[in-house]
C-alpha cells in the first residue's frame, strides 16, 4: 500500500542520548531540531543529563501521544524508543550517531552522512511510518529475581557474541566498531563450547554451540550480518547457530560475517520461528546490545508492533499513512 501524503505539522519529541550531546557529535540532535522547527513541526527536545533520566522524560513524553518519538544516538537508544513504542501507535523516528547503528543500516536510514538522514527522517515525517516487527523477550530479571519483559528490534546475542558484548561494553577504549573486535579477540582465547537447549516455534534441539543469535534484521556490532537474510517484516526472527569451533577455524570463518557469506560454511545453521526458548547454563542475553539478563528467555516475535520512520523498502512491504 502507497503511504500517504501528509503536509500538516507534527508534534514530534527529539530524545537525545545524553552520550551524543557532547564532543564531536554534540551538534546532531540540534541541528536535528532546527530542522524540523524551519519546517513548521512543534518539537520537544529531551536533553537529560543521565540515561535514566532520559528513559523517564521520553516515558512521560510518550504517553501524550505524539506524532513521532525521534532518538538520536545509537542502537542503545533505539532499542530504549522501541521499548517505549512498541505496541502503540506512535512512530520511531532515529538519526544515528553510535558506533553500531545496526538499526539504521536495517532499515535504509543514512548511518554516515547527518544531513542525510535528517532529510529522511524529514520526508518520512510526511510520507508516513513504515510498519515492522518487533521482538518481545520474557526473562527473570537477575536484579529483583521478578519476571519482566523487554523488546527489541534488530537482534538478540546470547552466546559467545554476547559474551563479547559484555566485554566490549565494559570497555572505555577504543570507540567505535573496533571496540568489538578487540573484545572479541580477547574473549577468543577463551572459546569453549556451550550446550544449548533450544525451543523453536514447539520443536526442541538439543545442541553444542559457540554462538546463538537472533535476528529480526541483519546486523549487530556494527555491520556484522549475522542473519544476513533477515526481513523486518516477515513475522519470523532468523536463527543462527554456530557449531562448536576451533580458534583457527572461528578466525577463518569470522570476516565472512561482515558480507553474510558466512551461512555457507556447513557448521553455520539458520533456523525460522516465531516463538523461541533459549536455555543454557551461566549465560546471558543482550537485546539490540543492551543487557537483558541470564538465560532461560522466551521470545516471540509480534508482527506489526512498531511503526518506524524510514525509506520506502519497496512495493512489498506494508505502509501507514
Amino acid at each position: 500500500m502507497s503511504p500517504r501524503t501528509s503536509s500538516r505539522p507534527k508534534r514530534v519529541v527529539v530524545a537525545i542520548n545524553p552520550s551524543a550531546s557532547f564532543g564531536a557529535k554534540s551538534d546532531i540532535g540540534p541541528a536535528l531540531v532546527q530542522t524540523l522547527r524551519a519546517e513548521g513541526h512543534e518539537v520537544q527536545s529531551l536533553t537529560e543529563p543521565s540515561w535514566l533520566e532520559l528513559l523517564a522524560s521520553a516515558r512521560a513524553a510518550v504517553k501524550t501521544k505524539p506524532d513521532a518519538l525521534v532518538v538520536v544516538g545509537g542502537d542503545g537508544i533505539v532499542n530504549l524508543g522501541a521499548n517505549l513504542v512498541a505496541g502503540t501507535k506512535v512512530p520511531l523516528g532515529i538519526i544515528p550517531s553510535g558506533t553500531g547503528n545496526d538499526m539504521a543500516r536495517g532499515l535504509g536510514i543514512p548511518h554516515d552522512d547527518t544531513e542525510a538522514a535528517i532529510a529522511t527522517l524529514a520526508a518520512a515525517l510526511q510520507n508516513g511510518p513504515r510498519t515492522i516487527d518487533a521482538a518481545r523477550i520474557s526473562f527473570t530479571d537477575d536484579a529483583t529475581g521478578q519476571p519482566a519483559e523487554r523488546w527489541f528490534l534488530c537482534a538478540l546475542s546470547a552466546g559467545f557474541d554476547a559474551i563479547v558484548n559484555e566485554r566490549a561494553n565494559n570497555m572505555r577504549n577504543p570507540k567505535g566498531p573496533s571496540r568489538y573486535i578487540i573484545a572479541l579477540m580477547i574473549e577468543l582465547a577463551k572459546l569453549k563450547p556451550i550446550a544449548y537447549r533450544l525451543t523453536l516455534d514447539g520443536r526442541v534441539i538439543d545442541t553444542q554451540g559457540v554462538l546463538v543469535s537472533l535476528g529480526n534484521s541483519i546486523s549487530l556490532g556494527g555491520g556484522m550480518k549475522i542473519t544476513p537474510d533477515a526481513k523486518l517484516d516477515d513475522g519470523l526472527l532468523d536463527v543462527l547457530i554456530v557449531k562448536p569451533l576451533g580458534r583457527a577455524a572461528f578466525l577463518r570463518i569470522f570476516p565472512r560475517v561482515f558480507k553474510g557469506t558466512h551461512v555457507t560454511d556447513p557448521r553455520v545453521r539458520i533456523e525460522r520461528a516465531q516463538r523461541v526458548r533459549i536455555e543454557a547454563e551461566g549465560m546471558v542475553a543482550y537485546g539490540d546490545g543492551e543487557r537483558i539478563g541470564p538465560l532461560p528467555i522466551d521470545v516471540e516475535v509480534v508482527p506489526g508492533a512498531v511503526r518506524v520512520l524510514a525509506p520506502n523498502p519497496g512495493p512489498n512491504s506494508v505502509h501507514e499513512g
